[in-house]
């Protein structure tokens, strides 16, 4: 039955709709011949009549009935089909999935929530990963757009700059260093909380020390900066953090930002598609609105320093 074609069963159906080979051959405008050899190959394929004389018209078989129920399925799952067709080719009806790293989801959301409220017929989907697992959501095709700090360089992509990305140490809001000038090596005798391995923060933290020659203490990698900010907060070790993630605990006072030299350490947030991705027009509304407003949805960080970003 894998070698039967659409055509066969739409003439299966004007034959039995009609009540004749012939009926069958004016509606779908053949000739009498070309219908009996694709009924005589389709009965060949099932290895069963699929319809009968009944006086001067005919009838389905049983087995006939099946390919007709299967016809009927098959047309409307075309008819949904071009439905959806029609509906990708709009913005509106369209479907987007947004790839964001873990530490964007403190101001991702935000700019997809701002997106939605433009274009509220777009089906938007959001995946919240790693670095790592949001690199392979790309190279896969399972996203359109990805929010990410350095883009990937083994990866064909487009990328656009949405704006500043400051990285800093915290501790507890009543941290003996608190406010005291200090360099990195200073903080050899701190715990220190850090991201799992293949995490762009764990990846910028260990660049950072490696060009001090500095080792941290570490107390334990943690894959959620959620639980790492409630470790510091606790007052069991300090951080090396994205800013973006700590802007309300800063603000409150349950933690501090130290003042240590080279920091805060600034790198840009983007938005990335492969180029090789099939571009729809919900994806391309979602890739203009992030190049052009996606910025307005970055924490503003101030640094103890006096820098503002």
């Amino acid at each position: 039955m894998r070698n039967l074609t659409l055509r066969q069963l739409r003439i299966l159906s004007a034959v039995t709709k009609t009540g004749s080979m012939a009926g069958a051959a004016r509606q779908l405008h053949v000739t009498p011949p070309a219908i009996t050899v694709q009924m005589q190959q389709l009965e060949e394929a099932a290895g069963l009549p699929l319809i009968e004389r009944l006086g001067e018209g005919t009838t389905p078989t049983s087995a006939g009935e099946v390919l007709l129920k299967a016809a009927h399925r098959i047309e409307a799952l075309l008819a949904e089909c071009d439905q959806e067709i029609a509906q990708l080719k709009g913005i509106e009806g369209g479907r987007v999935t947004a790839g964001v790293v873990s530490t964007a989801k403190y101001f991702a959301p935000k700019a997809l929530a701002a997106f939605r409220q433009k274009h509220p017929g777009v089906d938007l989907r959001l995946s919240v990963r790693n670095r790592e697992e949001t690199i392979a959501t790309l190279r896969d095709l399972a996203v359109d757009v990805a929010i990410m700090g350095r883009p990937p360089e083994n990866l064909d992509l487009e990328s656009v700059v949405l704006g500043d990305h400051p990285h800093i140490i915290i501790a507890a809001g009543d941290h003996p260093l608190a406010g005291i000038p200090i360099t990195i090596p200073g903080l050899a005798g701190e715990t220190f909380f850090i991201r799992e391995p293949g995490s762009g923060t764990r990846m910028l933290m260990e660049s950072l020390f490696q060009e001090v020659g500095f080792t941290p203490n570490v107390g334990m990698e943690i894959g959620s900066n959620e639980t790492i900010k409630q470790a510091v907060i606790a007052g069991l070790g300090i951080a090396f953090i994205s800013a973006h993630t700590v802007a309300v605990e800063l603000a409150d006072r349950r933690l501090t930002e130290l003042r240590v030299a080279g920091l805060p350490v600034v790198r840009k947030w983007h938005a990335v598609r492969l180029r090789e991705k099939a571009v729809m027009p919900a994806g391309e509304a979602m890739w203009r609105f992030l190049a052009s407003e996606g910025h307005h949805y970055l924490p503003v960080h101030t640094s103890r320093l006096g820098t503002a970003f």
